[in-house]
């Protein structure tokens, strides 16, 4: 995919609220999205299991689950969220699926017992297959309503509707004088379609090549740059 290179300028905040459907959701530096009104945070694509994958392949990467969970609690706790919502590729294969990450999520999920979690599947949950009971998180197909939202894992538009998504794992990437250049991963607002950057850091993201309409919302030190 041909990727166009944006100019870091305009806007820069911790965080920045959009309105979609006349509803108030706010862009999160922590690759979240948070629903102060519903007391709900949306997020994307957290591949646990990504590491345990390339050790089944003889392949030495670090495990990164604890990081991972350690930084959603603090975003929990910091929103006092009610709701979790995950908009697809929990698991990131089956043989991912290994007795030290398990375990993991398990205390963690032991930690927040009182938070509802919805898992709308992507492709990863499809071949990787569904989180044990014990994690208590209602698992969905795509579409699913959460009104005024649809919510999917792919993002496709639908009719008439707001659609949040993941999947892509978008990034921009910048360029500037002397030839400066960074990749950022970021939120892209393009035909009703808001698409969430991918949870996980040990996920590549896909740079995006820029239309006129679209919406650009870079993460940056822990800062949102509206890019455009």
């Amino acid at each position: 995919m041909a990727e166009d290179h944006l100019s870091a300028t305009s806007r820069t905040s911790a965080s920045f609220a959009i309105v979609l459907a006349d509803e108030t959701l706010t862009l999160l530096p922590e690759r979240a999205v948070w629903w102060a009104t519903q007391k709900t945070l949306f997020i994307a694509d957290l591949h646990f299991g990504k590491e345990a994958t390339f050790r089944a392949a003889a392949i030495p990467i670090p495990d990164q689950t604890v990081q991972t969970v350690n930084r959603l609690s603090a975003l929990i706790d910091e929103t006092r969220a009610a709701r979790l919502v995950i908009l697809g590729d929990l698991i990131h294969a089956r043989k991912g699926r290994c007795l030290q990450t398990f375990e993991t999520i398990a205390a963690w999920r032991g930690r927040h017992s009182s938070l509802e979690i919805i898992l709308v599947r992507g492709n990863h949950d499809e071949s990787a297959g569904d989180p044990p009971a014990s994690w208590k998180m209602k698992c969905v197909s795509e579409p699913h309503q959460l009104s005024p939202f649809v919510l999917k894992h792919h993002p496709e538009r639908g009719d008439a509707e707001i659609v949040l998504a993941g999947h892509l794992h978008p990034a921009v990437k910048l360029t500037g004088t002397g030839r400066d250049s960074a990749k950022l991963p970021c939120f892209l607002l393009r035909d009703d379609v808001l698409t969430l950057p991918a949870f996980s850091s040990f996920v590549d993201g896909a740079s995006l090549r820029v239309s006129a309409a679209d919406k650009i919302y870079g993460i940056c030190e822990n800062q949102i740059v509206c890019l455009q």
